[in-house]
């Protein structure tokens, strides 16, 4: 310090207790014994034995305390700009660190309670699509087979009745055959008739009916024509009956097909929409998952900014708190120069040290 010389010096003579009066010679002993204070009474012996005076002496520690005084001034004016600095500082941690906890309860709020359960709901759903569509496609692959099937059955029906329809043309040809009853005529009749029924009994639903027809035409002698034109009128009947149920079977199997069509339209519809529900959910899930990437990277980034805020603001509070044990001593140090640099000049100015000193030195 700019000022220790004087400091250690006033020091010295602080701590002797003098009596000019009555123990001038123990006073001066005591002073002697610090380098300090013996220092101001040569200082002054010099001064006073040359005819000086302690004027500038005095006018040296006047002007020191001025200057400590003022550096006090000084040393509290930077450190109140210090605490405001530290003060506005501390304030801007503690919100921008308030601001990160709230941005990262935030984020984990969104996580957990909008962006996991969307993610699930759209995961449930795109599974139920997948499920539709399975079904869908079962119901087509079954619906497709039923009508093959039934178009099978439709043309095995046809067949059948065509069959039928032959069998009871070829009869009433046959049964045409007799015009004046014969022998020879009855015998060729029965035969083909006989011929007939065994070819056909085993290939048609029919079979029974035709079977019947013809067992009753073979046991027929022919004896008269009212015999035959009864047959022929049968035969005639049934063949009418035949030739309209070949047509509604024709009918059935167009309205059959008209409706598979119409259930193929709808399912390839239903599929083409669940389809497009799929290619939508899949959008939605990869838009969720984006979001979901992004804000758990959010909530890690603000992690991060909280842990450095809450770094730079011990770190802040640590270099203030050394910075105010800095001002503490500092302060205390320059009060304590300034109290010894008073107690000096009030010492100095004292006319008895003056006579003590001149008495000393012979003046």
């Amino acid at each position: 310090m700019r000022t220790g010389l004087l400091i250690c010096l006033i020091l010295g003579v602080l701590s002797v207790e003098l009596n000019m009066e009555r123990h001038s010679e123990e006073v001066l002993a005591k002073l002697r014994e610090s380098k300090w204070a013996s220092f101001i009474v040569d200082f002054a012996e010099v001064e006073l034995g040359s005819g000086g005076a302690l004027t500038e002496l005095v006018e040296a520690i006047n002007q020191l305390i001025d200057q400590l005084e003022e550096e006090l001034d000084d040393i509290h004016h930077a450190y109140s700009r210090r605490t405001d600095e530290h003060n506005r500082d501390v304030t801007r941690y503690e919100q921008e660190i308030q601001d990160a906890d709230r941005d990262i309860f935030n984020g984990e709020d969104f996580i957990d309670n909008v962006l996991i359960p969307q993610k699930q709901r759209f995961q449930d759903a795109l599974a139920q699509l997948k499920t539709n569509i399975e079904e869908n496609r079962r119901i087509l692959d079954s619906e497709t087979v039923n009508r093959k099937k039934q178009h099978e059955q439709f043309l095995s029906n046809i067949a059948e009745i065509n069959e039928a329809i032959g069998a009871v043309d070829e009869s009433l040809g046959l049964l045409s055959q007799i015009t004046n009853p014969s022998l020879v005529q009855f015998k060729r009749v029965q035969t083909n008739l006989g011929r007939i029924q065994t070819s056909f009994q085993n290939h048609s639903s029919f079979a029974p009916i035709i079977k019947a027809l013809l067992e009753l035409a073979t046991e027929q002698n022919f004896a008269d024509q009212g015999s035959v034109s009864q047959l022929v009128k049968i035969f005639n009947e049934l063949r009418v009956q035949f030739v309209d149920t070949l047509n509604q079977e024709t009918a059935d199997e167009s309205s059959a097909e008209t409706k598979f069509a119409e259930r193929v339209a709808q399912l390839e519809k239903e599929f083409a929409e669940f389809q497009r529900a799929v290619l939508i959910k899949n959008s939605e899930i990869a838009a969720n998952e984006q979001k979901l990437g992004e804000t758990i990277v959010y909530v890690g980034q603000r992690k991060d900014d909280r842990a450095t805020l809450q770094a730079q603001l011990q770190a802040e509070n640590d270099n203030y708190a050394s910075e105010t044990d800095l001002y503490n001593r500092t302060v205390a140090e320059y009060n304590k120069e300034i109290e010894i640099s008073k107690q000096a000049l009030g010492l100095l100015t004292q006319p008895s040290f003056e006579q003590y000193v001149k008495s000393k030195v012979g003046i």
